[in-house]
């Protein structure tokens, strides 16, 4: 039975890994899935280590984080990899997303791969919520004031909702501890929901610059396109290097170094850059 399990997996590794057949006409677009896969095995090792010295309270959250910062041994380096690796992972993301729109990647018989990558992203932005908020700085506290506020537009059940997620009638210390339990828990469901997406790709088999039958021509995924992806891992790794060593705290806003006051509004309250850029979206569109 162990010989069994054994077997089965490495034949499981190789048909998905090793001789996965792929088509002979991709370019570099098709490594922003694969950098996306290592985006977030960054987040979830660096977020386990993190909540090892977060606090989950209104009253030592923003002390706790600053804690990690000065105390704990590469804190910092942990800290401002796990803050810029999300920025990254929402530009690896975003870059995904172009691709498969601009070569229609949602067309049949892909429509369950695309359903399943828009739940990944639905899920990303929960979850990148989430953490902005356990920091407990001035932008954390009126972000999630002003984001939660917006379910109390749901006809009926609105003001129900939003009471739920504050866990009363305010954001307050239930309310950080909601989002740092579902914040910790969300990335390992986006873990599974990957191994999914990832499954109906190989299943489907990947789509092509010329958007032709993708059984057509086509060659093992190792060695020849295994080299494409790790090109692209050390040009993101070289960026992402870039931002952690010379520009930590330039995506991020700075009133977050301002612990959470209730009773000080910020001139502006603005999200994050990556949802920022939805929300532009949506204006546009609307």
């Amino acid at each position: 039975m162990r010989r069994w399990n054994k077997d089965y997996l490495l034949a499981i590794l190789d048909s998905h890994i090793i001789n996965y057949p792929t088509p002979i006409n991709l370019n570099y677009f098709w490594s922003f899935g694969s950098a996306a896969g290592i985006c977030l095995g960054i987040q979830i090792i660096t977020g386990i280590f993190l909540a090892m010295h977060y606090s989950s309270h209104i009253d030592l959250a923003f002390n706790s984080v600053e804690h990690i910062m000065r105390d704990v041994n590469n804190g910092w380096l942990l800290r401002y990899a796990h803050a810029n690796g999300a920025s990254m992972f929402f530009i690896v993301v975003y870059c995904h997303i172009f691709r498969g729109l601009y070569y229609g990647s949602y067309i049949f018989p892909r429509g369950r791969l695309w359903a399943t990558g828009v739940i990944l992203f639905l899920l990303m932005m929960a979850t990148a919520f989430m953490g902005y908020v356990l920091p407990w700085g001035q932008m954390s506290f009126w972000g999630a004031t002003v984001i939660t506020n917006l379910f109390s537009a749901i006809p009926f059940v609105g003001q129900n909702i939003v009471e739920w997620l504050w866990g009363g009638f305010s954001v307050g210390n239930p309310t950080l501890n909601r989002f740092f339990s579902l914040h910790y828990l969300l990335p390992f469901l986006i873990a599974g929901l990957t191994i999914i997406h990832l499954s109906l790709l190989h299943k489907e088999g990947s789509n092509n610059p010329l958007g032709i039958n993708t059984n057509v021509d086509t060659v093992s995924f190792y060695p020849y396109f295994y080299v494409k992806d790790l090109f692209s891992f050390l040009i993101f790794l070289f960026i992402f290097s870039f931002f952690i060593f010379y520009y930590p705290n330039i995506l991020g806003h700075p009133d977050n170094y301002i612990p959470a006051n209730s009773l000080v509004t910020p001139p502006h309250i603005v999200p994050e850059w990556y949802f920022f850029t939805i929300l532009c979206n949506f204006k546009i569109n609307s």
